[in-house]
């Protein structure tokens, strides 16, 4: 509401128009990149530990010197400062934004991404949100009408929503952490599985 009314800045519900194109693939993939190796840099720091330990329990990491409200503002800045990226990124690439470009799905489907892929691994959430984002765009078929010859199925307007709301409650039913849960995905992981795919198709 506070950005619909202030016209002055954001005019209003119209949005901003004519914003300069600049960005492409390469711009979108580079910062995609530099932000999983920024995000794994992170993690791995010290900064990173205190905030798995506030994730784990407050009361105890409080206990060992972490302070709580640094930790916690410098999660939300980080997080809000990506977000700014990210949506510079898709208003350079539109050439505008408006209101009605954020609604209620587009949280829905981060939720899913963070779900699905696991709330603790950068790895599973890359996954998800490429599982969620190409699904999203091959699935727009169910909500589209499908003629086999002399029968026409109608399309289902949401019909992606509910498949991706029956996948989530899939997970959550067989994977209750995600994907991947708190696990990376590395060279070495992927060496062993293919080790032991071996072995088991030499014996």
């Amino acid at each position: 509401m506070v950005i619909v009314n202030i016209k002055p800045i954001t005019n209003g519900a119209l949005g901003l128009k004519a914003i300069p194109t600049f960005s492409s693939l390469w711009w979108i993939w580079g910062t995609t990149i530099i932000t999983i190796l920024l995000m794994k840099r992170l993690v791995n720091s010290s900064y990173g530990l205190a905030l798995k330990a506030i994730t784990d329990d407050e009361v105890a990491a409080e206990a060992m010197g972490v302070k709580l409200f640094y930790h916690k503002l410098m999660s939300f800045t980080v997080s809000a400062f990506l977000a700014g990226i990210g949506g510079a990124l898709l208003a350079a690439h539109l050439g505008t934004v408006d209101p009605s470009q954020f609604t209620f799905m587009l949280t829905f489907n981060i939720l899913l991404i963070a779900v699905m892929g696991g709330l603790g691994s950068i790895t599973g959430s890359v996954i998800a949100a490429a599982i969620v984002t190409v699904g999203s765009e091959w699935l727009r078929i169910v909500e589209s009408p499908i003629s086999l010859g002399a029968l026409v199925i109608p399309g289902i307007s949401g019909m992606r929503m509910v498949i991706f709301s029956f996948l989530l409650i899939v997970v959550i039913i067989f994977y209750q952490q995600g994907l991947m849960g708190r696990r990376e995905l590395s060279w070495e992981w992927v060496f062993s599985r293919f080790r032991r795919w071996r072995k088991e198709v030499e014996s």
